[in-house]
């Protein structure tokens, strides 16, 4: 900028440039302030899904405080309705719970303890989202319902008397201005009402007519995700604000599922930080052998759900845990989790030798494979290092996944071609911003039933495991799509069932999260 231009600006600066916008406005301006991003519906993660959990959200606190044990939902054509059976919201709250910013019971802790929906936007970025939405409450025979059009009121109808049982209606429809072309999955909205009722045994969804419930919380989780057969009964272990369900199986790295109040944290937070380190140390301690953590959390399976007081999540999406305390100025989320490991976990194994015996085996044939590997990781690494400066079968991009910061991170992915001419064809016509191209020689090896010591010395599985980052994690993955591009025929479909069977036996977690 010229020392003009910096005068001129100053100068044009006035009252005109400030501009207050309204709460609709702002959420329709600035909608991944409040649901993450947008999408169609094609990813679990989509903003559509996140109106439903808005929504859900409240029906579960009220079910967590003890009014309603069924909630319906109902979806067809995008039109989206939810009933739950609680106490109804107060009707003379209506319009404001549902079109006032920061307006709800749950600033009240007292009211609405260890509850997910605290910060009273949730709701609201449901009605400025969508280009219907309607809110009902039915209270002790008598009923208030509001309709809105893109947050705006188009009918707010006098309290009249009712014969519905008490609870809350409330219907939407995204509003397609903000969403485009979306559709609602089964396959995404599925795994949601299944998790909510894991963690909240007793409950009832039912969702277009199939029912969810859930008896035995998250050793059903456990059991409902496997897919490969465990080497010891589930460990479940319950306490006032904990439960957790920990195993064990033969397949490569770990696996966790952890959730807060109900809230499915898939990005973890300090409770699973406090529950991977506090499970290895017990382990650790009641074997008394100087075990590496790793070897002890390696194919590991385990649930964990606490109940914290006043949740501080580090985005409106609640994906991630940043409470470092149970209750405010109470005691700390890590030592409320290793006590009660440390009690429950230790008396668990102490009282059941056979599984201790099967989990100390499994941890020695892991450290047994590491050490065997050791020889050959260094040497392999080295390898990769090199060949990635010189390495003409990668073609990679200039945005990753995992960049600390910048724009279109999610579009980052990486295609897996058979052969140099293949890749040639993709390499030419790709973005090479965020698209990047790794050429195999051929058919892979078939790795069914070998150890993680191949992936070293193997070139090109070392050197693919080298340009997606995932040695120690999906951490540092840095694609967020990996693409397998072969041909259609049976040599295609081959190399693609080679390459499944590479990433299913060694980095389970790449695609089960897809």
């Amino acid at each position: 900028m010229t020392e003009l231009e910096r005068e001129q600006a100053i100068l044009n600066y006035s009252e005109e440039n400030i501009v207050t916008l309204e709460w609709r406005e702002h959420i329709r301006r600035r909608p991944g302030m409040y649901i993450g991003k947008l999408g169609d519906g094609s990813s679990s993660d989509d903003g559509i899904y996140v109106l439903l959990k808005e929504v859900m959200d409240n029906s579960i606190d009220e079910y967590r405080m003890g009014f309603g044990k069924n909630i319906d939902i109902c979806i067809d054509s995008g039109n989206v309705s939810v009933r739950d059976y609680g106490r109804g919201v107060p009707l003379g709250k209506v319009l404001d719970v549902s079109s006032r910013m920061n307006t709800g019971a749950k600033y009240d802790s007292k009211a609405f303890k260890k509850s997910v929906g605290l910060n009273g936007v949730g709701i609201k970025a449901v009605n400025a989202l969508s280009s219907r939405f309607l809110i009902e409450s039915y209270r002790e025979g008598e009923s208030k319902s509001v309709e809105y059009e893109r947050g705006h009121v188009v009918n707010d109808s006098p309290q009249q008397s009712s014969s519905q049982s008490n609870g809350t209606v409330i219907e939407f429809t995204p509003d397609t201005e903000i969403f485009g072309d979306y559709a609602y999955r089964d396959e995404h909205i599925e795994p949601l009402l299944k998790n909510y009722v894991f963690l909240n045994t007793g409950l009832t969804i039912t969702f277009n007519g199939k029912k969810f419930y859930s008896k035995n919380g998250l050793e059903d989780l456990l059991n409902d995700n496997l897919t490969t057969e465990i080497l010891y009964p589930i460990i479940h272990l319950h306490g006032d604000d904990i439960e957790v369900a920990i195993t064990h199986s033969n397949q490569y790295g770990e696996e966790y599922y952890s959730f807060v109040n109900g809230q499915h944290t898939t990005q973890g937070g300090t409770h699973l930080s406090a529950f991977r380190e506090a499970t290895a140390r017990v382990i650790k301690e009641y074997f008394t052998k100087n075990f590496e953590y790793s070897d002890i959390r390696n194919g590991m399976v385990a649930a964990i759900s606490v109940k914290i007081e006043e949740p501080v999540f580090e985005s409106q999406t609640k994906t991630k845990l940043g409470s470092k305390d149970m209750t405010p100025d109470g005691v700390s989320i890590n030592k409320y989790v290793s006590d009660f490991l440390k009690k429950e976990l230790d008396n668990y194994l102490h009282k059941h030798l056979e599984t201790a015996d099967i989990l100390q085996k499994k941890i020695l044939d892991s450290e047994k494979e590491r050490k065997a590997i050791a020889g050959v990781t260094k040497l392999a690494r080295e390898r990769a290092k090199k060949a990635n400066l010189h390495n003409r079968k990668l073609r990679d991009c200039r945005i990753h996944y995992n960049d600390s910061k910048g724009n279109n991170l999610d579009d980052s992915c990486i295609f897996i071609t058979e052969g140099d001419s293949a890749s040639g064809s993709i390499t030419k016509s790709r973005d090479p911003n965020l698209q990047a191209v790794f050429s195999l020689r051929g058919k892979p090896l078939n790795s069914f039933g070998l150890t993680k010591k191949i992936v070293y010395e193997n070139e090109e599985f070392n050197l693919l495991q080298a340009a997606l980052n995932i040695e120690d994690g999906m951490d540092g993955l840095r694609y967020n799509k990996v693409i397998i591009a072969t041909d259609a025929d049976t040599d295609g479909m081959h190399i693609r069932l080679l390459l499944l069977t590479f990433f299913l036996q060694f980095f389970p977690d790449l695609v089960k999260k897809g």
